[in-house]
């Protein structure tokens, strides 16, 4: 993102996967931090552990210096509401990144 001008920094997403809904908001701040509201009902989902859904996310923020909100609304399948953080993740991060200006979308200094 380099100096991160003309990104359009904020967005947020409802996802989708069969039963399950996922919410996400990001806000590429400069400050790694992560509140993430799901549980899950089973420790594995195949080989993967649920709990570690959460671990790769908190790295993705600190990495990437981003403020980042994920919640599973609802849903009982941990696949299905998994897959569904990811892709919610994913919308809002290309919706944020993307250039659609020419200045860095900030009010410091203004208020």
């Amino acid at each position: 993102l380099g100096d991160k001008v003309g990104i359009t920094r904020f967005a947020d997403c409802h996802l989708p996967m069969d039963e399950s809904l996922a919410f996400a908001a990001i806000d590429v701040s400069g400050r790694g931090y992560l509140v993430f509201d799901a549980e899950f009902r089973r420790q594995y989902c195949g080989d993967y552990e649920t709990a570690m859904t959460e671990e790769f996310f908190w790295a993705v923020c600190r990495n990437a210096e981003l403020t980042l909100h994920l919640k599973k609304v609802y849903g009982v399948n941990d696949h299905h509401a998994t897959e569904a953080l990811f892709k919610a993740a994913a919308r809002v991060f290309r919706l944020a990144f993307a250039v659609t200006g020419s200045s860095l979308p900030t009010t410091k200094g203004a208020l």
